[in-house]
C-alpha cells in the first residue's frame, strides 16, 4: 500500500473525528479548519512513513567478478580475459571482486591474475541487496554458495564463461590415522575426482617422507565422476612427525596443482594406547576410531573373534593371546571392552591408566542420557543435546567410583542410573557400564558430535599423564589453503596456547610466525587462520608437530553449479527521493498548524 495513501487516509480520519459531531453546527465555516487539519495530519504521517517525494529513478547496475584461482585450472587464460571483457562491456557504476573477500576496484584498472582461494558470492549479494542495485555476476560457474544468488534484486543476471575442457584426475581427499605406530599397517582412503573430460587410467602412489611405499592402478573415470580407493599400507620410519602424500599420474593430465594431497602424521615407536575387545561390536569400532582420530594417539587394537583366536585391528593378522596380554600389561593407557575378566582381575592385568567398557548383557528398557554431574569430563559433556540423543542399553549394576560422569534415565521417568564413573587414585580408571552408544555416532550430526565429545573427553582425561604432552595438535584431516586450521587441545588446563610456525623449504628456514589459540572452557577444538600451501613445523608447549597445507579446493575439478541468465527475485530498493530529506516540508507543516489555530479561533472554536 502506498505511503501517501496511508497518510491521506489518516488525515481524513483525524479531520472527521475532530470536526464531526458538535462542530457540524458551524456548517461551511468548519470546512477550512477541517481541510487544514487534513493537510497537517497527512503531511505528518508522510514524514513518519518517509514517503517518496518524486518519481523513482532506475538504479545503476553493479558487477561482481569471481576472482578465484579456479579460472587458472587447466592453464586456460582465455576464459579469464573474456570475463574481464564482459565486465568492461557492462560499464558498471561499481565493480567488485569476490572470492576470499569482497573489495571494490575501478573498471579502468589493468587485468590482474585471479588468486582467491575460494569463491563465496554471498557478500556481493548482500551488498547489492542492501542498496537495491541489480547485480551482474561474472563467474566460471563454480561458486561455493550458488543458492545465495536467488536473493539478488530483480534485474540481476549471471554471466558464465566456460573454460576449455581438458582431461584431469585430482586427489580430492586423503584419510588415515593422525598418529601411527611404526611398523603397523594402516587403512588409507584416497578420494579421486575426474575433470570435465574424464580421466584415463593412471597410477596412484603413496609416499612416506618422500619415499614411495605403495603404487596402485586407477580406473578410467567419466566427467566429474568421484571414486574412493581403499588401500592398506605399512608405515615405517623414525619417530616423530612426517608427511604422507597421495600422488596420481594419468596420461593427458594438464593440471598439476591437484595431483598431490599431503597429510602430516605422527609416527611413534610404541603404542601410547592399547584397545582390547573380547566381543567386537559397533561400540568398540567407533570408540577406537575416536581414540585414533580425534585424540591422535598412537594406538594398537586387538579383537577376539573366537575363543582363543585374536586378530590385530586393521590388518586382521593373527596374534597370540600371550602377545595380547603382554601388550595390555605394558600399555601406557589400556582400554578393555567386553569381558573385563578375560585376563584375570582387570586392575592387576595392567599398571597404567585403565578404562573398562562393560556392554549390557540384557537390556532393561530404553535409557536416555540425562545429565553430566560434576566430574573431570563435565566441561566436554555439559553442552550435549540431551533431548536429541538416541537411547542406550544399560545393564543391571551401576559402576562405582570417586566421581560420576554421565547419568541416564528410563524414558520420561525420574529413575536415574549412573553409566560412567571414574577414580583418580591410586591411578586413573574409568568404567563404562552401557552399550548402544554407537547409535549416537550412527545418527550423525549433533548426535555424532556428542559421541566424539564423550569418548574423546574420556580418553583425553585417561591419557593426560601418559600420552601426548603437546599443548595442542592439529586434527587428523588433510589441510587446504583457504580453510581454517583446526587444533585439538592437549590438556584441559591449556585455554591459551602459543604456536610458533616455521615454514619448511629453501629460503624460508629462518622465517617464523606466531599465533595464539584460544580454547573455550567447554570445547576441545580451536581454529586458527588459513595458511598458504607448504609444510610447516609448529612448536607448542611440550613439543613440535607438523602441518602439511595443500593447494586450495579451487584447483579441484567441479561441475558448474550455476547457469547464465537472469536471476534473483529480491525487491529492488525504492530510489525515489524521500520527503524527510526536504527541509521546507517541516516549515510548511509548522505553517499549516499555525493557520489551523488562527482559523479555529476566528470561527469560535478552541
Amino acid at each position: 500500500m502506498s505511503p501517501w495513501f496511508i497518510a491521506a487516509l489518516a488525515g481524513l480520519v483525524f479531520a472527521f473525528l475532530q470536526y464531526a459531531g458538535r462542530d457540524l453546527r458551524l456548517g461551511v465555516r468548519a470546512l477550512v479548519p477541517a481541510l487544514l487539519r487534513l493537510a497537517v495530519v497527512t503531511l505528518l504521517a508522510a514524514l513518519l512513513l518517509d514517503a517518496p517525494a518524486g518519481r523513482r529513478k532506475p538504479l545503476a547496475t553493479w558487477v561482481a567478478l569471481d576472482a578465484s584461482v579456479s579460472w587458472r585450472r587447466g592453464g586456460d587464460a582465455a576464459a579469464w580475459k573474456r570475463a574481464w571483457r564482459d565486465v568492461q562491456g557492462v560499464q558498471p557504476e561499481s565493480l567488485f571482486l569476490f572470492g576470499d573477500s569482497l573489495r571494490a576496484i575501478h573498471v579502468g584498472d589493468s587485468l590482474t591474475t585471479p588468486t582467491d582461494l575460494s569463491s563465496v558470492v554471498r557478500p556481493a549479494v548482500e551488498r547489492a541487496l542492501g542498496r537495491g542495485h541489480p547485480l551482474v555476476v561474472v563467474t566460471d560457474g563454480e561458486l561455493a554458495d550458488p543458492e545465495a544468488l536467488s536473493d539478488l534484486p530483480s534485474g540481476s543476471r549471471v554471466v558464465v564463461e566456460s573454460r576449455a575442457q581438458t582431461p584431469d584426475l585430482a586427489v580430492a581427499s586423503l584419510e588415515l590415522p593422525r598418529a601411527i605406530v611404526s611398523g603397523d599397517s594402516v587403512d588409507v582412503r584416497v578420494g579421486l575426482v575426474a575433470g570435465a573430460r574424464g580421466a584415463a587410467p593412471g597410477t596412484l602412489t603413496l609416499t612416506v617422507a618422500d619415499v614411495a611405499v605403495l603404487s596402485a592402478r586407477t580406473d578410467s573415470l567419466g566427467a566429474y565422476v568421484e571414486q574412493t580407493k581403499p588401500l592398506r599400507v605399512r608405515i615405517d620410519g623414525k619417530e616423530g612427525p612426517t608427511v604422507v602424500r597421495a600422488i596420481v599420474r594419468t596420461p593427458g593430465d594438464v593440471e598439476a596443482h591437484n595431483d598431490t594431497l599431503a597429510m602430516a602424521v605422527d609416527v611413534s615407536r610404541a603404542a601410547s594406547a592399547v584397545f582390547v575387545s573380547t566381543s567386537p561390536d559397533f561400540d568398540a569400532r567407533y570408540a577406537l576410531s575416536v581414540l585414533r582420530g580425534a585424540l591422535a594417539v598412537p594406538t594398537r587394537g586387538y579383537f577376539r573373534v573366537a575363543t582363543g583366536t585374536w586378530r590385530v585391528d586393521g590388518s586382521l593378522a593373527p596374534v597370540s593371546e600371550a602377545d595380547v596380554r603382554a601388550a595390555f600389561r605394558d600399555a601406557p593407557v589400556a582400554i578393555l571392552h567386553g569381558d573385563t575378566a578375560a585376563f584375570g582381575a582387570p586392575r592387576a592385568a595392567t599398571t597404567g591408566p585403565l578404562a573398562l567398557v562393560v556392554p549390557a548383557a540384557v537390556g532393561d528398557g530404553e535409557w536416555y542420557a540425562a545429565s553430566a554431574p560434576p566430574s573431570p569430563l563435565a566441561p566436554a559433556l555439559s553442552g550435549l543435546p540431551w533431548d536429541s540423543l538416541p537411547p542406550v542399553t544399560v545393564g543391571g549394576t551401576a559402576p562405582a567410583g570417586q566421581w560420576r560422569a554421565l547419568e541416564v534415565r528410563r524414558g520420561r521417568e525420574e529413575d536415574r542410573r549412573v553409566i560412567i564413573a571414574g577414580s583418580d587414585t591410586p591411578r586413573r580408571m574409568v568404567i563404562v557400564a552401557a552399550s548402544g552408544l554407537w547409535r549416537w555416532r550412527f545418527r550423525g550430526g549433533a548426535s555424532a558430535d556428542a559421541f566424539t565429545a564423550l569418548w574423546g573427553s574420556l580418553f583425553d582425561w585417561l591419557a593426560a599423564e601418559r600420552a601426548d604432552r603437546r599443548a595442542a595438535v592439529p586434527t587428523g584431516v588433510a589441510l587446504r589453503a583457504g580453510d581454517p586450521v583446526r587444533w585439538h587441545r592437549g590438556s584441559a588446563v591449556d585455554s591459551s596456547v602459543l604456536v610458533v610456525l616455521r615454514r619448511q623449504g629453501r629460503g624460508d628456514s629462518a622465517r617464523t610466525d606466531s599465533m595464539t589459540l584460544h580454547f573455550r572452557a567447554d570445547a576441545s577444538i580451536a581454529e586458527s587462520p588459513a595458511l598458504n600451501p607448504g609444510t610447516y613445523f609448529a612448536t607448542v608447549r611440550g613439543g613440535t608437530t607438523m602441518l602439511a597445507v595443500n593447494n586450495s579446493r579451487e584447483w579441484l575439478p567441479r561441475a558448474p553449479r550455476v547457469r547464465a541468465g537472469a536471476i534473483g527475485g529480491g525487491a529492488p530498493a525504492d530510489s525515489a527521493p524521500r520527503i524527510r530529506a526536504i527541509g521546507w516540508v517541516y516549515a510548511l507543516l509548522l505553517l499549516l498548524l499555525c493557520a489551523e489555530w488562527v482559523v479555529r479561533r476566528r470561527v469560535g472554536l478552541r
